[in-house]
């Protein structure tokens, strides 16, 4: 699913990642961790193709994205990633399903299919009676769930986190930490989550740690 193989990055004289080799498999629940500034957010966004490594190459779902150009990695993001950040960052002025559809009007498809899609995933999140509500009108776990189900309407291959629970209280964390494997086990779905939240990381398939550029064997 993912291959990564000597990724390097600096921003200026600082080395950000050193060196970087993983593989992920389709499937999994992957979380990375390790003490801010040891390059976890880096390595996530050279990942999902919003950052380019200085050096080494990464392969996602078979693809090489460190060689494709600036307009077809912007179609592959659409087609192929999705992303949770720790505030959902959603349009304030849409309703939840309209959040939801926005990729999908991105890609193309028909605004009948991107419906049907937005309310299968909505139903899914246990969101059907929310649909309709702009975000103002939603909590915080709501919120988040739409914008979960917003990175999961084009099918992605796989779902990249950057601290999703972080901004949720202890209820709303344990509730959006079961979703994701209930995400795999219904869709198959891949995840590759940084967080800081030890629950999290103990219950993920595989936890990788980094430390200063590098991952921890």
């Amino acid at each position: 699913m993912i291959e990564i193989k000597g990724i390097r990055k600096s921003f200026g004289n600082l080395e950000v990642l050193k060196g970087i080799d993983l593989h992920i498999d389709k499937g999994e629940i992957v979380s990375i961790v390790g003490p801010s500034g040891a390059g976890k957010t880096t390595l996530l966004q050279i990942m999902g193709t919003l950052d380019k490594a200085d050096s080494g190459t990464v392969m996602v779902d078979g693809v090489d994205v460190s060689r494709l150009s600036k307009t077809k990695l912007s179609d592959f993001r659409n087609q192929h990633v999705g992303f949770v950040f720790q505030f959902h960052q959603l349009l304030p002025e849409f309703t939840a399903l309209e959040n939801v559809m926005i990729p999908a009007f991105i890609r193309g498809s028909k605004r009948s299919e991107a419906k049907a899609r937005a309310e299968e995933l909505l139903a899914f999140m246990g969101l059907s009676e929310r649909a309709d509500h702009k975000p103002a009108e939603l909590s915080g776990g709501e919120k988040q769930r739409v914008a979960v189900a917003r990175a999961l309407v084009n099918n992605p291959a796989v779902i990249f986190a950057d601290e999703p629970s972080g901004s949720l209280d202890s209820q709303n964390k344990a509730e959006l930490h079961q979703l994701f494997f209930d995400l795999r086990d219904k869709y198959g779905q891949t995840f590759v989550i940084v967080t800081h939240d030890e629950g999290l990381s103990q219950i993920t398939d595989r936890c990788i740690h980094m430390k200063d550029g590098q991952i921890e064997e």
